[in-house]
C-alpha cells in the first residue's frame, strides 16, 4: 500500500484498502493524540494538585486522586500504544479503549453511589446510581460495538486471504 511499490498497491483488494485506510487515517491518529494528551495532562494536573496540598488529605480523597491518576495514565498508555503501531490494529484499539471506559465507568459509578449513599439522601443516592448505570450502559454498548467491528474486520481479512490464495 505504499506509493513506492505500485505492484503491491495493485494486489490489495479495494474493500480491504478502504477498511485499512480508515484504521490508519490521519483523523484516527489525531484523535489518539488528543486522548493521550487529555489523559496525561489530567493525570499530571491531579498529581500536582495532590503534591502541593499543604496538609495531608483524607484517605478517601487520596484514593480518589490515585484512581483518577491511574485512569488518566491508562488513557495515555492506550493512546501511546496505538500511535506506536506501524500497521493496522483491526479495531483492537477500539476494544481496548471500550474496556477501559467500562472499567472507569463502573469504578466511578460504584464509588460515587457509595459516597452519595453515605452522605446524602436516598433520592440523591438513587440519582447518582442512575447516572452511574447510564455511564456503564453507554460504555457497555461501546464495547459491544467495538467487538462487533473487530470481528467484522477479521472476517474480511480472512475472506480476502482465502481469495488471494
Amino acid at each position: 500500500m505504499s506509493e513506492q511499490n505500485p505492484a503491491a498497491h495493485r494486489n490489495v483488494p479495494d474493500e480491504l484498502e478502504r477498511a485499512l485506510a480508515a484504521e490508519v487515517s490521519l483523523g484516527s491518529r489525531l484523535r489518539h493524540v488528543a486522548v493521550g494528551l487529555a489523559g496525561g495532562c489530567t493525570a499530571a494536573l491531579i498529581a500536582v494538585l495532590w503534591a502541593t496540598e499543604p496538609h495531608p488529605l483524607p484517605a478517601r480523597t487520596q484514593a480518589a486522586f490515585a484512581g483518577l491518576i491511574a485512569i488518566g495514565l491508562a488513557w495515555a498508555a492506550v493512546a501511546g500504544w496505538v500511535l506506536t503501531r506501524r500497521r493496522p490494529l483491526f479495531a483492537r484499539d477500539r476494544v481496548l479503549g471500550a474496556r477501559l471506559a467500562l472499567v472507569a465507568a463502573v469504578a466511578t459509578g460504584v464509588a460515587g453511589t457509595a459516597l452519595t449513599a453515605a452522605r446524602a439522601s436516598t433520592a440523591e443516592a438513587l440519582a447518582t446510581a442512575l447516572a452511574g448505570l447510564t455511564l456503564v450502559a453507554a460504555a457497555g454498548l461501546l464495547l459491544v460495538r467495538a467487538n462487533s467491528r473487530r470481528r467484522e474486520l477479521l472476517r474480511l481479512r480472512d475472506a480476502l486471504r482465502r481469495e488471494a490464495s
